[in-house]
């Protein structure tokens, strides 16, 4: 019997959705809001327990669905200002707080990166129930205060990586849609090497910070991304990225 390919196991378990209505928007804000206010409490809670800010304005959001429960596993948004609006006050990405705008330009060894040609990748936020539903009971404690991380010993036992990279690959899938050639995005160099492993190659571009923990200003090429990854990610990669095709293409 052949081996089920990473691809396979994904798509059986859980569905990218591109959150481009109001409700299913909401869907995610509520997601973030349980994650960032109420668990870690990095954000104020809100009576309508919904956890939005200025980016969301320019943002494309996802969600992945459980197939099997029909429960939201996770959500990613993926910021991408309009060209039109670039240079405009107040449009810029959370990033661009922390680091110099020079950075952004230096980033890559091929192209420069102008302004308007790269977007963030922000807001990654998995439910606490959910990952304890697919984690075993014990190590549910491991993750402390970081909504994205879990003890390497168990990603053979847990559906986690699987929401984790599947997010992951949409955005990136997102940005080859949109033409955009690079991603950065603001997070822990331990996430980082984690990633790495299924074929996510970042490259740092800025010094570590402290940000709700230690994090450092990571960039990730598109066109890097799809000629150094393995066969068994970038077959996942298409099989997301012609389901995203279609759905954006749904939008009148």
């Amino acid at each position: 019997m052949a081996e089920t390919t990473l691809s396979e196991h994904f798509n059986q378990d859980f569905e990218l959705i591109y959150a481009n209505s109001p409700a299913l928007k909401k869907e995610g804000f509520k997601i973030r809001h349980a994650v960032y206010a109420e668990e870690l409490a990095w954000e104020k809670t809100q009576s309508n327990s919904l956890e939005t800010d200025k980016y969301d304005a320019y943002s494309f959001s996802l969600l992945l669905r459980h197939k099997r429960t029909g429960i939201y596993a996770g959500t990613i948004r993926l910021i991408l200002p309009p060209s039109n609006l670039l240079g405009k006050e107040g449009i810029s990405l959370p990033c661009e707080e922390h680091y110099s705008i020079s950075l952004f330009e230096k980033a890559g060894t091929a192209d420069k990166q102008p302004k308007g040609a790269y977007g963030e990748v922000s807001r990654l936020a998995i439910p606490e129930q959910f990952r304890k539903r697919f984690c075993e009971k014990e190590n549910s404690g491991a993750q402390g205060k970081e909504p994205v991380e879990i003890n390497a010993s168990m990603e053979a036992r847990c559906h986690f990586p699987s929401i984790a990279i599947g997010l992951y690959l949409g955005v990136i899938a997102f940005s080859k849609i949109y033409n955009y050639a690079s991603l950065f995005v603001v997070i822990e160099p331990r996430l980082k090497k984690r990633l790495e492993r299924f074929g996510l190659i970042f490259e740092q571009i800025g010094d570590e910070i402290e940000h709700h923990g230690m994090r450092a200003l990571f960039c990730l090429s598109r066109a890097s991304f799809e000629s150094e990854c393995s066969a068994d990610v970038l077959e996942l990669f298409y099989s997301i990225e012609q389901k995203l095709i279609k759905q954006v293409d749904s939008v009148p």
